[in-house]
């Protein structure tokens, strides 16, 4: 059956009042300089999706009000050109979200960009080469200072598949050169669904970016707008259930465990475009119930702006729904989260600790010091001569074997790169090389990257576990 677009945007435009929130109209803030860098995510989070036609505050007080550190922009589109813009009206540069990102990450949160949407000029289908479309991301990417970008493809873009090869090659590219710098970047795809699972143009999208070794950190599907009534809880178990199955003929190497944590899943909160259609504060208890206990990486909504009782058409009182999905943020509570349990940090130079970078389990990222947090990017297991996170080792990029060295995250395969032994002054020497684990610079600020280097007893290779 054809899919057709979900018209959450101009419903939710009408809620707040288009007349005042103004889609694609209103007065851009001055420009500001480059937002401060973010710590990354927790390995399970909630990140409901912010309008940014709406104030930048919106963002901060929810995270006030809830504690909720994540969110989802919401979207960085064309204005008909290759020209990156927010909501489609407003600079990248725009000095009022600038200052919402930095103090969402002073506050030891994040913020995903997504790029598309159901309205406007998704920048794939506008920027008609790879390396104008590799520009353009790239110049939110490092204006934003993003560890991670969604991209919401639906309607006619998703059937694009030009656009979407372009995307997927762009995409590919940009991982490959951030990480040559050092730098993690996660691409999620955001995608429509029914409750039977993905349609095939979305399987072919997915399958089109595994063909370019485009990285994708998750598939976040859309649970809502199926055009009848249903149980719209149970419906959005169904399309995970479905997704799993779907993901694991394409990522055939995965386990269960990796193919729950390649999985996003937005439901639109309360009445959906078809009116019988009701995603109910019950409905997001038993969904926050089944994402927790199976490791779903991340859960969202849309909206923000519709998280109240006049403006979700569902009996609620304002912020529960995300009050209830931040449950699973870090798996402290709901169960079956990621947390702070199951490794122990290690504390390195500066009192930093060793730390995955953006949370990501992907193989290649970056291993780095940052301040310690508690999260799952910092718990490390010993297990035999290795060190785990997140279900991956400490590894020695390529089982190099000279000074500078990267040391990354990567499946765990019983080499000698992935060996390490306790030696003199707290060292971690690796047995491949014979070399130390280190602080580059040394530095002790945050994403200082972890290398190998002759052992010398300095301080920046002087570890402890505990």
């Amino acid at each position: 059956m054809s899919w057709s677009p979900p018209k959450r945007l101009l419903a939710a435009a009408a809620a707040v009042g288009l007349a005042t929130a103004g889609w694609l109209v209103g007065t851009a803030a001055p420009a500001s300089a480059a937002a401060n860098p973010g710590p990354g995510f927790p390995a399970h989070y909630a990140a409901p999706y912010v309008e940014m036609w709406l104030s930048p505050s919106t963002m901060v007080n929810a995270m006030n009000a809830t504690g909720n550190k994540y969110y989802t922009l919401a979207f960085v589109i064309s204005n008909g050109s290759c020209t990156p813009l927010l909501n489609g009206d407003t600079p990248i540069n725009d000095a009022g979200w600038t200052s919402a990102i930095n103090t969402i990450r002073a506050a030891g949160g994040d913020v995903i960009a997504s790029f598309g949407g159901a309205s406007g000029t998704e920048l794939g289908v506008a920027c008609t080469s790879v390396a104008s479309l590799q520009a353009a991301y790239k110049s939110v990417i490092d204006q934003l200072n993003l560890n991670r970008v969604d991209f919401d493809i639906e309607g006619a873009p998703l059937d694009n598949t030009a656009a979407n090869d372009r995307r997927n090659q762009a995409l590919a590219n940009l991982q490959s050169q951030y990480a040559a710098a050092g730098k993690t970047l996660a691409v999620d795809y955001t995608l429509p669904v029914l409750p039977s699972g993905l349609l095939s143009d979305s399987l072919s999208l997915l399958n089109n970016a595994k063909s370019h070794n485009l990285n994708v950190n998750l598939v976040n599907i859309m649970t809502m707008d199926y055009g009848y009534a249903t149980d719209m809880g149970q419906a959005a178990i169904n399309a995970a259930n479905a997704l799993h199955s779907q993901l694991g003929s394409i990522w055939t190497t995965k386990t269960s465990a990796q193919l729950w944590a390649m999985e996003g899943n937005t439901p639109m909160i309360g009445v959906n475009d078809t009116t019988s259609e009701v995603f109910t504060t019950g409905n997001a208890s038993t969904l926050e119930s089944f994402a927790a206990s199976n490791g779903i990486q991340q859960l969202s909504f849309w909206s923000l702006g519709r998280d109240n009782q006049g403006s979700s058409g569902t009996s609620q009182s304002t912020y529960q729904f995300t009050n209830t999905f931040k449950a699973i943020t870090g798996g402290t509570t709901g169960g079956g989260g990621g947390g702070g349990g199951g490794g122990t940090p290690i504390h390195g130079y500066g009192g930093k600790c060793v730390d995955v970078s953006g949370a990501s389990s992907a193989n290649g990222t970056a291993i780095q010091l940052w301040t310690c947090n508690g999260t799952t990017a910092q718990n490390w297991t010993h297990t035999g001569n290795t060190f785990q996170a997140l279900g991956k080792c400490m590894d020695v990029t390529a089982a190099g074997t000279a000074n500078g060295t990267k040391v990354q995250l990567y499946d765990c395969n019983g080499t000698a790169a992935q060996a390490w032994t306790v030696g003199a002054n707290n060292s971690l020497v690796n047995t491949g090389s014979g070399k130390c684990l280190d602080a580059t610079g040394p530095s002790s600020a945050d994403g200082t990257r972890l290398q190998i280097w002759t052992c010398g007893g300095s301080a920046n290779q002087s570890w402890t576990l505990s």
